[in-house]
């Protein structure tokens, strides 16, 4: 199995320690995010990843040489302007097309600023069950942007950040529309406590019958009544998936793109894009100086197992 490591952001909310290298060379406890993250995928038997690049990446290719790649075969992927995480996953197709290659072997895709427990054999096991073209790793937690999926896990769209001239007319959690998407409006909803979503801002797949409102989460295949709006349920994305290699012919999408957008589009033309509940498994967000912090904390104390 193979993987790739997200590494090419600039690592601005770690500034200022990413004034003098990239994040993925901040340290935690005297390792380095990308130590840990390559730590975390050998662990599960993976022993060929490649790590996009940009900002200070020639910092990334001494220290990886200085380290003889932890005993891996480590390919880069640099990335001269910043392709985002599709742009980024795009250029480094070639590495998960080598001739021998299972072309069904299914990889993973890690952000370096992630510190994580999540059982990734699990996780693959899950995906190659469910013959899914992606599976992302999801918690019930708070979170600023939320993606959101059906009883059946299926993806379903992402909340979006309000406009900041909007921010006091918009809903707290109010939904944001792909460009191209129709909604229609289910009848009953205001009997439901749904929350109306603005006109034009729910992001999900075309012609599934979703409204835009927004409603308590319901157990897994549970199904809304006739003429009810089907609920949605918000999970925080961990930054872990796990793809199939099917997904290049599909990616259609040149230059700079989001991943997640490129999820949305697939979705809406019946691809299944799943989640993976990990709401048991440790987690820990390393985009923030304070989040370090408490990192360092669990690694020293043994809460990160």
């Amino acid at each position: 199995m193979k993987a790739m490591i997200l590494a090419a952001g600039l690592g601005t909310r770690l500034w200022p320690l990413t004034d003098d290298r990239p994040k993925a060379l901040v340290t935690v406890a005297g390792r380095t995010l990308l130590e840990i993250a390559l730590d975390r995928l050998r662990s599960f038997g993976i022993r060929e990843i490649i790590v996009n690049t940009h900002h200070f990446a020639d910092q990334v290719a001494d220290y990886l040489a200085a380290h003889r790649n932890f005993g891996m075969r480590i390919e880069i992927s640099r990335e001269p302007d910043l392709l985002d995480t599709g742009g980024g996953l795009k250029q480094a197709a070639w590495f998960f097309r080598e001739p021998g290659d299972n072309p069904d072997q299914p990889f993973l895709l890690h952000n370096v600023d992630v510190l994580s427990a999540i059982d990734l054999a699990a996780m693959l096991r899950f995906h190659t069950e469910h013959a899914a073209v992606a599976t992302l790793a999801v918690q019930d937690r708070k979170t600023s942007r939320p993606l959101l999926f059906d009883g059946q896990g299926q993806f379903q769209g992402r909340a979006a950040k309000a406009a900041p001239a909007a921010k006091e007319q918009a809903p707290a959690n109010h939904l944001d529309v792909l460009k191209g998407h129709d909604f229609s409006r289910a009848k009953g909803a205001e009997q439901t406590g749904g929350a109306l979503a603005p006109e034009g801002s729910f992001d999900a797949p075309k012609g599934t019958g979703f409204s835009p409102y927004i409603n308590p989460p319901q157990p897994a295949g549970a199904l809304a009544p006739e003429g009810m709006p089907i609920p949605l349920q918000p999970l925080a994305f961990n930054g872990i998936h796990v793809l199939s290699p099917r997904i290049f012919s599909k990616l259609s999408e040149q230059g700079v793109f989001s991943i997640i957008d490129a999820y949305i589009r697939l979705a809406a033309e019946g691809e299944k894009i799943l989640a993976y509940r990990a709401d048991n498994s440790y987690w820990r967000d390393l985009g923030r100086p304070e989040s370090l912090t408490a990192a360092a904390h669990d690694l020293e104390s043994g809460i990160y197992p």
